[in-house]
C-alpha cells in the first residue's frame, strides 16, 4: 500500500499546486491513499469550509491540522461534522472535532490516521505520548496500517515520539516547521520517520509569507500584517511504501515538485 502525505499546504498556491501536481503524481506512483495538512490552507492561517471541500475533491482522502486550525473562527462550526478533518488528538476531550480517524478503502482494508500537537514552545495541551498510545491502541483493532501527523515544532519532541511508537505505527510524519528535513529513515521495528514532510506552497518566501514582512518583524521586533507570497510553487511530502499486513514500512522517500511557470 502506498500513501502520500502531503506537507503543510500554504494559502490559494498550496491548493493550487495540489490540484495542478497531485493527479500526474497519483497516477504515476500509483498512490493508495492521500493525507494532506490543511491548517494553512486559507490564507496562510487555518481553513475555511469552502477549503475543506476544495481539498478533499483533489482526492485528498484525509486532511490533519495543527495549532492554527482554530484561526478561522467558522471552523468551528463545521469541524466537527466531518470525520475526516482531523485536530490534534491531544487536544481536551471538550474540543469540538476528532483527533483520529479510521477509513476503509476498496480492497476492505484500512488505514488509521491520528494526528497529534507537539508541547514544545507550543500549547501547553495534554501529553501527546500518552494520547498516542490510547488512539492507537483503538485504531488496532481494525488495522496495522497508522499514519501519525506529529505538528510539532521541535524536532527532538518529534524523534522522541517517533521511537516510542516504532513497531506499533506505519509512520509518524513531522508537520508545522515547513521545511523539509533530509532525515527520512526506516527505524528499527518498521516505522517510517521524518521530522517535516514539508510545505506545498510558495517557496519565495520564509515559510510561506513574503520575505519583506518577516524581515521586518524580525528587525523591528513589532507586528506587522503577514501577506502571503506568490511564486517559486511546490508541492512537498513522503511517500510511504507499507506492508498491508504487518503494517510495517517498506521505504519513505521525499517528494518536492514545482509547478512550472510559478
Amino acid at each position: 500500500m502506498k500513501i502520500f502525505f502531503i506537507g503543510d499546504i500554504i494559502g490559494s498556491p498550496g491548493r493550487m499546486a495540489v490540484r495542478e501536481l497531485l493527479p500526474a503524481l497519483i497516477s504515476k506512483k500509483k498512490i493508495d491513499f492521500v493525507i494532506a495538512n490543511c491548517e494553512n490552507a486559507a490564507a496562510g492561517f487555518g481553513v475555511t469550509k469552502k477549503n475543506m471541500e476544495e481539498l478533499f475533491s483533489y482526492h485528498i482522502d484525509v486532511l490533519t491540522s495543527g495549532n492554527h486550525i482554530w484561526n478561522k473562527k467558522e471552523v468551528l462550526e463545521f469541524i466537527g461534522d466531518h470525520e475526516r478533518l482531523l485536530r490534534p488528538a491531544n487536544y481536551p476531550s471538550t474540543t469540538p472535532g476528532a483527533g483520529s480517524v479510521l477509513v476503509s478503502l476498496e480492497t476492505g482494508e484500512y488505514v488509521g490516521v491520528l494526528n497529534l500537537a507537539g508541547r514544545i514552545f507550543m500549547q501547553p495541551i495534554d501529553c501527546p505520548f500518552v494520547t498516542a498510545k490510547n488512539k492507537i491502541a483503538e485504531l488496532r483493532e481494525k488495522t496495522k496500517v497508522i499514519i501519525v501527523d506529529m505538528h510539532a515544532e521541535a524536532t527532538s519532541e518529534k524523534k522522541a515520539l517517533g521511537w516510542y511508537l516504532d513497531g506499533e505505527v506505519s509512520a509518524v510524519l513531522g508537520t508545522h516547521t515547513h521545511v523539509q528535513t533530509a532525515d527520512e529513515e526506516i527505524l528499527s521495528q518498521g516505522t517510517a520517520y521524518i521530522s517535516d514532510a514539508g510545505m506545498t506552497g510558495p517557496f519565495d518566501s520564509v515559510i510561506g509569507i513574503t520575505k519583506e514582512a518577516i524581515i521586518e518583524r524580525f528587525l523591528t521586533q513589532m507586528p506587522n500584517k503577514f501577506d502571503l507570497a506568490k511564486d517559486d510553487i511546490r508541492m512537498q511530502g513522503v511517500i510511504i511504501d507499507i506492508d498491508a499486513e504487518s503494517g510495517k514500512a517498506k521505504t519513505i522517500d521525499r517528494v518536492s515538485v514545482k509547478l512550472k511557470d510559478s
